[in-house]
């Protein structure tokens, strides 16, 4: 995009830029290039000077950065968001009165083109290929092109927040919806990535928040639901099965065999009682899934996937 020129009877239009535009002759122009020039030299004669420490702006543009992006906060200053990123870096110690002034009056206001991280969004791109969309299918979704999904399907850890706002949208719409693309399913299963009924709407964002694939994952009971569920082993039911093959390192191989078998039978029971105890409660005392959920003491979507994987028989 073109630049605008700088009004006549300005020192920028007078003084030109080299390689950009040639100085203006205009009598305006000569006029204040004449009077900056005239400003200057008394101000250097009375001890003036034109800038001072850009400490404190350095400190404020990285204020504003935590909410607006750089090109937004350009453009409120009226200067190029390179010379913003050369003051937030320390790299220009001292700067004009006037550019401090301008940046100090900006007020914080969240822009769509500030980056920010890009947990949340990875997790939910890459759980909508556990449902079988495909990245075009999740691209026209959240009205962008898919050459920015793919790259946070690879994890790159940043986005605009204006794209962050836009896969929200796309996966409130198809998270409950299955999709139809093979090759999205098999690649999420083969990089074990989680599936929407796995995260807490709440939690997904958070990068120390871990998927919840069964209700019980941390510990053993989780591994065995991983393995007779068939679904991805995540890393803590793994670390939560080795720890409790080694609290059992001095038992016979028999006696072993026996309290595996106990744990694997006790994981499937489980899983079908909560699912039938669910429905009791939600047919009985007309609870929604939610509130049987609290009453239960599980998860939300830990009973959804329960109830899923344990259908209601039909009657005789």
């Amino acid at each position: 995009m073109t630049r605008p020129l700088p009004p006549h009877g300005s020192y920028a239009r007078a003084n030109g830029s080299p390689g950009y535009r040639p100085p203006c002759k205009c009598e305006p122009c000569l006029v204040g290039r004449r009077t900056a020039k005239k400003r200057e030299r008394v101000n250097r004669q009375l001890g003036r000077t034109s800038s001072c420490d850009a400490t404190q702006v350095r400190t404020r543009l990285n204020q504003l950065n935590e909410v607006m992006g750089w090109e937004d906060i350009a453009k409120a200053a009226a200067t190029s968001a390179a010379h913003l990123r050369e003051i937030a870096s320390g790299r220009l110690p001292r700067i004009k009165k006037t550019t401090h002034s301008k940046i100090m009056g900006i007020q914080p206001a969240p822009t769509g083109g500030q980056y920010i991280d890009a947990t949340r969004s990875i997790r939910q791109v890459r759980a909508l290929q556990t449902a079988g969309h495909s990245a075009e299918a999740i691209a026209a979704a959240a009205s962008t092109n898919r050459s920015r999904i793919l790259p946070l399907l690879n994890g790159y850890p940043r986005l605009r927040r204006s794209l962050a706002t836009r896969i929200d949208t796309a996966y409130e719409a198809l998270a409950t919806r299955k999709g139809d693309s093979t090759r999205s399913r098999n690649r999420a299963n083969r990089e074990g990535w989680a599936p929407p009924g796995a995260w807490d709407d709440d939690t997904i964002g958070n990068p120390a928040a871990h998927p919840e694939w069964t209700g019980a994952c941390g510990n053993d009971r989780g591994y065995w639901m991983h393995a007779l569920q068939k679904l991805p082993m995540c890393d803590r039911c793994e670390q939560a099965h080795q720890d409790w093959l080694t609290e059992r390192e001095h038992l016979t191989p028999a006696e072993r065999n026996q309290a595996r078998f106990r744990a694997r039978v006790g994981a499937s029971q489980r899983e079908a009682d909560l699912a039938h105890d669910a429905r009791e409660l939600i047919r009985v005392s007309g609870l929604t899934t939610e509130q049987a959920a609290e009453r239960l003491a599980v998860t939300r979507q830990h009973l959804q996937q329960a109830m899923l994987r344990h259908p209601e028989e039909a009657a005789a």
